[in-house]
Parts: C-alpha cells; structure tokens; sequence
C-alpha cells in the first residue's frame, strides 16, 4: 500500500513539475528562435558589408592611381614657392623672437596650448589650415603679435 501511494506521489509531483517548466521553457524557446534569426540576419549584413568593403577598396584604388596622376601634374604646375614646410625649431625660434609664451602663441594660432607644445617638440605636424596660420605668424613682426594678443 506504501509503495502504490509514494508512486502515485512521485507521478504527481513530476506531472505538476513539468507543467510549470513547460510555460517558462516556451518563453526561452521563444527567445531563442528570435535570437537565431538575428544571428541569421547580421551574418547577412556582415556579408553584404564586406563585399561593400572590397568594391570600395577596388574603387579607391582604382581612383588612387587617377588621382596620382592628377596631383603630379598639379604639383609640376604649382610654382616651388608657394609650398610651406612646417620645422619644428623655426615655430620655436619665431616664438621666442616675438618673446611670447606658448600660450600667447597659441592664442595667435587659434589652437591650444598642448597643440603648440606639441608642434615645437615635433610630436605633431599641424593640419593644413593650422599651416596657413603659422606661415601667416612666422611673416608676422613683434609689433603686429602684441596687436592681435592685445585685441
């Protein structure tokens, strides 16, 4: 009698068991067909992204060998003087010709005093439109840098 009533027991526990794992286990099979899918749909993406990548990797260099070409002959047309070559050491010497600080020179300069530093020690080359502004500062004479610090 013992035995009939702890099997019957035993079959009831697992039964309601499995019922309450079957409503929690549907969501997580839910979630992960979701989750298959979105794996499925970014390898899609990956894969149209990389043949985006190489056929533009194709076309650049393509326009690379154009676009060589095209800045040799610009650079034979242009004349010689109109090129500027930042030096480190003529910033320096400039700066302290005008007997500024770094700061003052980076005022003159509209950038920051790190950028300057930076520019002196060499750690840096300054961008293109930084160039035009200290080719512009290192024509500059004491007298015009007081000016424009003052202003």
């Amino acid at each position: 009698m013992m035995t009939a009533f702890s099997d019957a027991f035993r079959t009831e526990v697992s039964r309601v068991a499995r019922k309450e794992i079957k409503a929690e286990l549907e969501v997580l099979r839910k979630a992960a067909a979701a989750q298959r899918a979105e794996i499925v749909a970014l390898k899609q993406e990956i894969k149209k992204l990389a043949s985006d990548l190489k056929t533009a990797r194709r076309d650049m260099v393509r326009a690379g060998a154009n676009e060589k070409a095209a800045s040799q002959a610009a650079e034979e047309a242009a004349p010689k003087a109109s090129r500027f070559k930042f030096n480190a050491q003529m910033l320096v010497a400039k700066r302290k010709k005008l007997g500024i600080s770094q700061q003052a020179m980076a005022v003159l300069l509209e950038a920051s005093t790190l950028s300057v530093s930076r520019w002196e020690s060499g750690k840096v080359m300054p961008r293109a439109a930084q160039l035009e502004r200290l080719q512009a500062i290192l024509k500059m004479g004491k007298r015009e840098a007081m000016a424009r610090l003052r202003a």
